[in-house]
């Protein structure tokens, strides 16, 4: 468990509209031209850091002109105003500046559509960002906390390590709902002081050591937990010096807990006194390694090369989790029947038993030993899709799983799969090995489920580009999966 308070800075991500550069007033002018009236201080909920889409809709239940309409109407003033107009707010291209000479990545994540913020990046310097996120590059915008989640997961980021830099209380809420510290510079309506929250009346004189005080002892309650689920892949020796490659991979992701598979027997133990970690080694096959100490193990010691281990930690005073790791058989295997026999839902629904029988009896062991009050975290290898991914069949093994209160959350971070697939299988694999030359199905099928947590962010991992099979000594990525990550909340450790 890495408390927010010990993380370095990461990351300041920045809005840009009357943040960065002093647009507010350009879209206050526009929305006035469109509406054909002057706005009033009640106007600003519906107009200040709400993107033009929610700006048109509010607008058509006044004036009886269709949203579309005046959303094309307010993008084309919008834009004019821009591209003529366009002042930087003070102190805000000195503190850029100082974050690039200090090596501190940063983000433009605004509500604004992608043409806007082009426009705007070509006037301040869009080398001066690593990633911008705009209005068409996520679902929800604004007051969600979708915008900053998706510009921490593009830079590699835990939010809890960064600081947002914005001036209205919309985008506040988004940037508070990622887990980012804010700092918050006003620009037409004020916003109050709060925990995790700076207020400035402007960026002049602001400091990266100044951001770098908002993420440091004294800023944020809350711990938070990173959980990794990793496959191994026969303990990782088809690549040459994987377990150095195993430790700078766990480091990289500042993982808690990491339940592994496939680890040859060695590998839980030797990560562990490496690391300097608790473990918790089940059979050939299965292992937990953790920086909490265990306080007690689940399972069967002796468990085969297919079934689940579990652990429980203690992450503060008076609180502990329980964490699970498993891996269930790998054949049949549904996306290869799917593909390339083009068997229908039910066929592959009935193919599942094995592997259905393997998560119920996984269940029952969960069960089995689980206390009120206790959270529980199960990860692995499960080899089969999920019902939340395919549309057209209700895969067992993650039905089962969702039946006994358990989610996943990678999903709860990115509910489109279509949009955020999250494939697992195969980074390596891009044709089928058996050298047909046909393209390998590529799915999800690790997973990082719990029961009673928050999640704050979920991500895949792989280091580098790794080279696909069977070119893969030198891979900088020893593994044939992706990894899982995912980053809870837990109340109630100081």
């Amino acid at each position: 468990m890495t408390p927010h308070t010990q993380l370095p800075l990461q990351a300041v991500l920045f809005d840009m509209d009357g943040t960065l550069v002093d647009t507010e007033r350009l879209w206050w002018e526009a929305v006035e031209q469109v509406a054909g009236r002057s706005l009033t201080d009640a106007d600003q909920p519906e107009v200040l850091g709400r993107p033009v889409e929610h700006t048109a809709g509010w607008l058509a239940t006044t004036t009886g002109a269709s949203a579309a309409d005046l959303a094309a109407a307010l993008h084309r003033e919008f834009a004019t105003r821009v591209r003529t107009g366009i002042v930087p707010r003070p102190g805000a291209l000195d503190l850029l500046d100082a974050l690039a000479r200090d090596g501190v990545p940063t983000a433009l994540v605004t509500a604004s559509p992608r043409a806007v913020a082009d426009t705007v990046l070509d006037a301040l310097g869009a080398s001066r960002f690593a990633v911008s996120v705009t209005a068409d590059d996520t679902g929800p915008t604004k007051p969600a906390p979708d915008p900053y989640l998706a510009a921490c997961r593009a830079l590699g980021v835990d939010p809890a390590a960064c600081v947002a830099v914005e001036d209205t209380q919309t985008g506040v809420s988004s940037a508070e709902a990622a887990g980012c510290a804010v700092l918050a510079v006003p620009s037409l309506a004020p916003i109050d002081e709060a925990p995790g929250r700076t207020v400035r009346a402007s960026l002049a004189g602001v400091t990266p050591a100044d951001l770098r005080a908002m993420v440091t002892p004294g800023t944020h309650d809350a711990p938070d937990l990173r959980v990794l689920t990793w496959n191994l892949w026969l303990g990782g020796s088809k690549v040459d010096d994987h377990r150095t490659k195993q430790l700078k991979a766990i480091a990289e992701t500042g993982a808690d807990v990491v339940g592994l598979q496939e680890t040859a027997g060695t590998a839980t133990q030797e990560l562990a006194e490496a690391l300097g970690w608790h473990h918790h080694r089940a059979g050939e096959n299965l292992g937990i390694i953790s920086r909490h100490p265990i306080t007690a193990r689940f399972g069967d010691p002796d468990v085969g090369f297919y079934g689940a281990a579990g652990v429980r930690i203690a992450v503060g005073r008076g609180r502990e989790i329980d964490v699970w790791t498993c891996h269930l058989d790998y054949t049949p295997y549904g996306p290869y029947e799917s593909a390339f026999d083009g068997l229908p839902a039910t066929d592959l629904i009935v193919h599942e038993k094995v592997r259905l029988a393997q998560m119920r009896d996984t269940l029952t062991r969960i069960a089995e030993v689980a206390e009120d009050g206790v959270p529980v975290i199960l990860v692995g290898d499960f080899n089969s899709p999920s019902h939340l991914d395919w549309p057209d069949v209700e895969w067992p093994v993650t039905r089962a799983a969702a039946a006994a209160g358990l989610r996943d959350s990678y999903r709860e971070t990115h509910p489109d799969p279509t949009t955020a697939p999250g494939h697992t299988w195969s980074p390596i694999h891009p044709v089928h090995e058996d050298g047909s030359g046909r393209p390998e199905p590529q799915d999800r099928i690790d997973y990082v489920l719990h029961r009673d947590l928050t999640v704050l962010d979920s991500r895949t991992f792989v280091t580098g580009t790794p080279s696909p099979w069977p070119e893969v000594s030198g891979n900088c990525w020893p593994s044939d999966h992706a990894a899982v990550l995912t980053v809870f909340g837990v109340p109630g450790v100081r």
